[in-house]
Parts: structure tokens; sequence; C-alpha cells
């Protein structure tokens, strides 16, 4: 049965501190900058952000945290997303964990003052993303042709739930839709259990991922392009007009999880058998998996036959380190039920602590089963400070969980908090010389 209690929130003195040893704190400084003056490797892009609740806002969330520009354009309703729960002092924990470092500009993309605002952004913008449905955008008025015309040397990403084309180009795409039809579930749960969605909004997150990716490597191309024409003496980003470099990119939710899927497609590609459910083991590997103790579960993870004898040693099981079942990583994962009978006998009267001493003593590489709790609180995200308060007098006990890569060393002391609805709309609209209301619902 699952444990349904809310873990428990970790306290301001159990909260990581903010740098690496040897690394500065990042603070409040300029746009794209710390208070120590250390520029993101993203700092002068302006990306202007059309997207809506999860795989387009993660996308540019992780530009934001690279020291971009986002400026998120909403609806005079805000984002679907802002009325997610659970909800902080009425702030959506979605939203905010999304939506971190962005300017909110309301426009309202069905009236004519509103479209002139979204071209004046564009033509500022270093690139563009959008989730809509296909079409949609084109009927809003803000489609590629439109702006690449407008910037000829836009970066558009367009992100949806099947591409610009195909039989199912046109239909509406969530997380659940995809995980069931890329095959994920169906490779996912106990052999002799039912499919089993993914505990994680995975398509929308991995296509967020794959599209910041794309977006990052078309600016370095039109940055390259730069680069040459200028004979080596500047980028766009430091100041010269971009050259005409536009992309449009069309990045679909299916396709990013497919081709997340490595281990499922290659097999049945290569082999022509078609994966099916193997519980909590590898489906290629033995031992590979997840094993019963008294009070939890472990990991072992062999791919070898040194391994493997060392697996072996520990559990007193010597008499199988040259039975020909096992002679092969191939052949092991046949006989995968007799390791785990066996592996299973030695670790149920044992603590997942003692056992996991005794494969590190082994050289056997494995590891505990933790709960969302465990894992924020660990030592090892303590030590790398990968929980943080967020620098938003809205939520002043706010934390939460930064982005990954750690640029020379310096993390973050706190992370930018997500903006209210509409709250650069004056300022951002201003500096682009746009008058009239362009937030007003017709």
């Amino acid at each position: 049965m699952q444990d349904t209690r809310p873990a428990k929130p970790l306290s301001q003195s159990e909260l990581p501190g903010a740098t690496l040893p040897g690394a500065e704190p990042l603070g409040a400084g300029p746009a794209g900058s710390d208070a120590m003056g250390h520029e993101g490797p993203l700092a002068g892009v302006r990306i202007v952000d059309f997207s809506r609740v999860l795989s387009g806002p993660y996308c540019t969330a992780l530009l934001a945290d690279l020291g971009a520009e986002v400026i998120k354009v909403e609806t005079p309703a805000g984002d679907d997303y802002r009325h997610v729960a659970p909800f902080e002092r009425g702030e959506s924990a979605l939203f905010t964990q999304v939506n971190r470092g962005k300017k909110s500009v309301v426009l309202d993309l069905k009236t004519p003052e509103g479209v002139q605002a979204a071209y004046a952004l564009a033509r500022t913008a270093d690139a563009v993303v959008e989730n809509f449905r296909p079409g949609v955008a084109d009927r809003l008025g803000i489609g590629w042709d439109t702006l690449h015309a407008i910037n000829p040397s836009l970066i558009y990403l367009s992100i949806s739930g099947f591409g610009q084309t195909g039989p199912d180009a046109a239909k509406p795409a969530y997380d659940v839709i995809i995980q069931g039809l890329c095959g994920i579930m169906d490779v996912t749960g106990q052999p002799d259990g039912p499919p089993t969605l993914v505990g994680e909004a995975l398509a929308d997150v991995v296509a967020g991922l794959f599209g910041s990716w794309a977006l990052l490597a078309a600016l370095a191309g039109r940055e390259r392009k730069a680069r040459v024409q200028s004979g080596g003496q500047g980028t766009a980003m430091q100041g010269m007009a971009a050259p005409p470099g536009g992309r449009r990119i069309d990045l679909s939710m299916f396709e990013a999880m497919m081709s997340l899927m490595v281990t499922s497609t290659s097999t049945y590609l290569f082999s022509g058998q078609v994966p099916g459910r193997v519980g909590n083991r590898h489906p290629l590997s033995s031992p590979f998996g997840f094993y019963r103790a008294a009070d939890g579960y472990f990991s072992i993870a062999v791919l070898n036959n040194r391994l493997f004898r060392a697996v072996c040693e520990t559990i007193g099981a010597e008499d199988l380190m040259d039975d020909s079942r096992f002679a092969s990583d191939s052949a092991r994962s046949q006989h995968d039920h007799v390791l785990r009978e066996r592996i299973e006998a030695w670790s149920a009267s044992r603590s997942v602590a003692d056992i996991l001493a005794c494969l590190d003593r082994a050289g056997v590489p494995g590891g505990p089963m933790q709960t969302v709790d465990q894992a924020l609180s660990c030592p090892q995200a303590q030590a790398r400070n990968m929980v943080l308060p967020i620098d938003d007098p809205r939520l002043p006990d706010a934390r939460l969980v930064r982005q990954p890569a750690i640029f020379d060393g310096h993390v973050p002391a706190h992370l930018s908090r997500a903006p209210a609805l509409g709250e650069h709309t004056e300022e951002i609209l201003k500096s682009l010389g746009v008058v009239g209301d362009s937030s007003a619902s017709a």
C-alpha cells in the first residue's frame, strides 16, 4: 500500500548551504548575472515565451536558469498552471517551479493591439517558444511565417503533442496520452500486472528538455554564422545585429518519448522481439534491479562477470560462479528468477544499510530505494545544494529543486521567483514604444 502521508518539509536548519566548497554564492544582480558579476551562459539572450502549462514553460525555465531573459506572454486569465494545486499562500507550486526567473506580460492576442505588441516583442527576440496545437499560432497571428518575416534571425520552437505534420498532428496531447501511445507504459510494471503510468509527467518534461537542447543548438549555429561574417571579431550576443539565421524547430512530445526509450526501441529494432514488462529489474541484464531487504529495498547493478563473481562471494553463492546458466550477462538475464531467489534469501534478514555496506566493500554498485522526501534531504542532495529557497517575499519559507548543471562551481544562493500575472507588462511594452492597452480583452 502506498504511503500517503505528506512528506515533512525541510526546516531552515536542514536547508543546504548556498555554495559548493570553494564556490562563491549567486545573488541578485543585473539580468543574466549574479551579485558577484558572474554572467549566466545565456546572458543577453531574449526568449519570448507564448507557451503554457508544462512542456514549454519547463523548456524556458531551463533557459532562464542559464541567464536568458524570458518574457512569458499570458492571456488576461493567466497560464492554467497558476490555478493548479498544491498552493502556498495562493501561489501554485507547479507554476512557481516551471516559471522561475521569468517576466510576465499580459497580451490579448485576440485583439489587434495585442497582436501588434507581440510583433514588437518578436522584433527584439532571439527566440520564440510556443506549444499550441498546430495551426493555432497561425490563427492568432504569431505563427512562424509571420514572425520570421518580422525578424529573419528568429529561432522559433514549436512544441506539440505529435508535431506539425502527420495524421495525429491536430489531436490534443497530454502526458498520460503520450505515455500510452509511445509504449513506455507497456514496458513499465510487473510482468503479471497491468501497464503502469510512470509517476511523473515525463512526456512534458522530456519534450521541454529536448526543446531547450534544440533551441540552444540553433542559437549556437546562428552565433557561429555571426562570427564567420564578422571575421571572428564578435557575435550577435555581444551587441551585433543577429544575421539572418532563423530556424523553425518542430518538436513533438511523442517523438521525444520515443527517442528517450533507448533500451526498448533498440531491442525491438535489432531483434524483432517486442519488449515486455519485467518489474523492478533491467530488461537485458542480471542481477540488475531492486531486491527486498528486511527493512526496505536496495539495488544491485552488475554488467560484467567480475562484478557477478563479487556478488556471489558476498552472498555466499560461490556455487553459481561456474554455473553455465550464469556464464554471461545474457545468460544471467534468462535465469534472473534463480538469482533473485538466492540474493533475497541472503538479504531478507539484513537491513538495507548492512547490505549496502557489504556491497560497497566488495566493489559492487548498489543503492537504497528512497522516498521523495528522503531524496531531497539526503546528504548528497544537501552537499550539492539541490534544494534552494525562492527569492520571493510572497513565499518566505518556500523551496524548490534547482536545475542540475553547475557552471564553474557557482551554485545559486536562491532561485528567482515566478512573476505575478502581468507584472512586467507596462515596463516591457513601454521599453518597446508600445502604446495603448494590449492586454484588454476584446
